[in-house]
C-alpha cells in the first residue's frame, strides 16, 4: 500500500540492511532518497510503500520518482559491527522485559518502571544487560542491595542481552510494518521474551 507522505511521517522508518541482509539500522525516508539518488540500494523486499516525487532534469526534462520499499539492503560503510553489544537504555530495556515488573509481574507504563541490577553495583554488579531486569518502583525499593534470594523474591525471566535484529525491533517498537517484522523476528536471539 502506498503512503502520502504525511501518513508516512507518523509511520515507521525504513529498515537497513547491509550487503549481506544483515539489518543495520532505521533511516529516515530522507536518508533513503539519498542511498536511492546515490545508487546504493541494491536490493529491497516488500512493495514499495512511498513515492517521493524529486525535481525536473533540465538537461532530460525527466522528473525523478523514487519508490520506496520497507527495507533495503545498501552499499556503503555499517554504523553497527555485528558483534557489537548494543547500548543498554531504559526504553529499550523496558520493551525487552514488555513493560513487566520481573519480580511481581505487573505491567506497567515506562515511567513508572525502573532499571533492576539483579547483582547490585554495590556488590560489583554491572550495569549491563546480562545483569539487569524492569522493576516496578515497590519491587525495587523492597529489593534494595541484596540479592533476589536474600529478600525472598524471585526473577520472573533472566535478563539477557538481545542481538541487534531484537534491538532494532526493541527501539523502533510500535512503529514496525509488518514485513519488517517478519524480516526481524527469525533473526532474534533464543532467549528473546518477543518470541514467546
Amino acid at each position: 500500500m502506498l503512503h502520502t507522505l504525511d501518513e508516512f511521517q507518523r509511520n515507521p522508518k525504513i529498515l537497513r540492511l547491509n550487503v549481506a541482509g544483515q539489518p543495520v539500522e532505521w533511516l529516515k525516508w530522507q536518508q533513503a532518497v539519498c542511498l536511492y539518488s546515490r545508487g546504493l540500494v541494491l536490493w529491497s523486499l516488500g512493495d514499495a510503500f512511498l513515492k517521493i516525487r524529486g525535481g525536473t532534469s533540465k538537461l532530460s526534462g525527466e522528473s525523478t520518482l523514487f519508490e520506496l520499499h520497507s527495507i533495503i539492503a545498501c552499499e556503503g560503510r555499517m554504523h553497527f559491527q555485528q558483534n557489537m553489544l548494543p547500548p543498554l537504555t531504559n526504553p529499550a530495556l523496558f520493551q525487552r522485559d514488555q513493560n513487566l515488573c520481573m519480580y511481581c509481574g505487573n505491567g506497567f507504563e515506562d515511567a513508572l518502571l525502573t532499571r533492576d541490577h539483579v547483582v547490585p553495583s554495590s556488590r560489583g554488579g554491572t550495569d549491563s544487560w546480562d545483569n539487569v531486569v524492569s522493576a516496578c518502583r515497590k519491587c525495587n525499593h523492597r529489593k534494595g542491595s541484596r540479592l533476589v534470594h536474600e529478600c525472598n523474591m524471585q526473577l520472573l525471566a533472566l535478563p539477557y542481552i538481545p542481538n541487534l535484529a531484537e534491538y532494532l525491533a526493541l527501539t523502533n517498537s510500535g512503529r514496525i510494518l509488518g514485513d519488517q517484522m517478519e524480516f526481524l523476528k527469525p533473526q532474534f536471539g533464543k532467549n528473546s521474551r518477543w518470541l514467546h
